[in-house]
Protein backbone atom coordinates (compact mmCIF):
# COMPACT_ATOMS: atom_id res chain seq x y z
CA UNK A 1 0.00 0.00 0.00
CA UNK A 2 1.25 3.77 -1.53
CA UNK A 3 0.75 6.66 0.69
CA UNK A 4 -0.73 9.48 -1.47
CA UNK A 5 0.37 12.95 -0.92
CA UNK A 6 -0.33 15.88 -2.51
CA UNK A 7 1.52 18.88 -3.56
CA UNK A 8 0.52 22.19 -2.74
CA UNK A 9 -0.69 23.68 -5.69
CA UNK A 10 -2.75 20.69 -6.76
CA UNK A 11 -4.77 20.93 -3.88
CA UNK A 12 -4.77 24.86 -4.40
CA UNK A 13 -5.93 25.63 -8.07
CA UNK A 14 -5.72 21.84 -10.12
CA UNK A 15 -8.59 20.21 -8.06
CA UNK A 16 -11.13 23.22 -7.13
CA UNK A 17 -10.84 23.95 -11.21
CA UNK A 18 -11.91 20.50 -11.69
CA UNK A 19 -15.49 19.65 -12.93
CA UNK A 20 -17.72 18.34 -9.93
CA UNK A 21 -17.96 14.40 -11.71
CA UNK A 22 -14.33 14.59 -12.81
CA UNK A 23 -12.90 15.48 -9.68
CA UNK A 24 -15.19 12.48 -8.43
CA UNK A 25 -13.60 10.34 -10.77
CA UNK A 26 -9.96 10.95 -10.40
CA UNK A 27 -10.81 11.23 -7.23
CA UNK A 28 -11.76 7.05 -7.41
CA UNK A 29 -8.93 6.70 -9.31
CA UNK A 30 -5.98 7.68 -7.09
CA UNK A 31 -7.46 5.83 -4.32
CA UNK A 32 -8.18 2.48 -6.01
CA UNK A 33 -4.88 2.17 -8.27
CA UNK A 34 -2.35 4.62 -7.54
CA UNK A 35 -2.77 3.43 -3.80
CA UNK A 36 -2.46 0.11 -4.80
CA UNK A 37 0.08 -0.16 -7.85
CA UNK A 38 1.17 3.28 -9.29
CA UNK A 39 3.44 1.24 -11.42
CA UNK A 40 1.06 -0.67 -13.06
CA UNK A 41 -1.75 1.80 -13.50
CA UNK A 42 1.10 4.97 -14.47
CA UNK A 43 2.80 5.10 -17.64
CA UNK A 44 6.41 6.71 -17.78
CA UNK A 45 6.97 10.49 -18.98
CA UNK A 46 10.31 10.95 -20.91
CA UNK A 47 12.21 14.33 -21.37
CA UNK A 48 11.91 17.13 -19.56
CA UNK A 49 9.18 15.22 -17.15
CA UNK A 50 11.21 12.06 -16.86
CA UNK A 51 10.89 10.62 -13.35
CA UNK A 52 7.11 11.33 -13.13
CA UNK A 53 4.38 9.09 -14.57
CA UNK A 54 1.25 9.63 -16.11
CA UNK A 55 -2.50 7.71 -14.77
CA UNK A 56 -4.97 9.03 -17.61
CA UNK A 57 -8.34 9.54 -16.41
CA UNK A 58 -10.84 10.15 -19.44
CA UNK A 59 -9.71 13.82 -20.87
CA UNK A 60 -7.46 14.43 -17.35
CA UNK A 61 -4.33 13.51 -16.80
CA UNK A 62 -2.62 12.86 -13.16
CA UNK A 63 0.66 13.59 -13.34
CA UNK A 64 3.06 11.52 -9.94
CA UNK A 65 6.04 10.52 -8.61
CA UNK A 66 6.93 7.65 -6.69
CA UNK A 67 9.24 7.27 -3.85
CA UNK A 68 9.68 3.58 -3.57
CA UNK A 69 11.53 3.77 -0.05
CA UNK A 70 9.16 5.67 1.69
CA UNK A 71 6.36 4.09 -0.22
CA UNK A 72 4.47 7.41 -1.36
CA UNK A 73 2.82 8.79 -4.12
CA UNK A 74 3.28 12.56 -4.73
CA UNK A 75 0.80 14.58 -6.73
CA UNK A 76 2.44 16.79 -9.08
CA UNK A 77 -0.19 17.58 -10.92
CA UNK A 78 -3.88 16.96 -12.28
CA UNK A 79 -4.98 19.05 -15.73
CA UNK A 80 -6.81 18.56 -18.84
CA UNK A 81 -4.13 16.57 -21.53
CA UNK A 82 -3.71 19.87 -23.40
CA UNK A 83 -2.73 21.82 -20.38
CA UNK A 84 -0.81 19.33 -18.14
CA UNK A 85 2.20 19.12 -20.23
CA UNK A 86 2.77 22.84 -20.48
Amino acid sequence: MFTIKYRDQVTETDIPALPKTMRLRIQKAIEERLVHDPIAFGKPLRFNMQGNRRMRVGDYRVVYRIEVETNTVIINGIRHRKDIYD
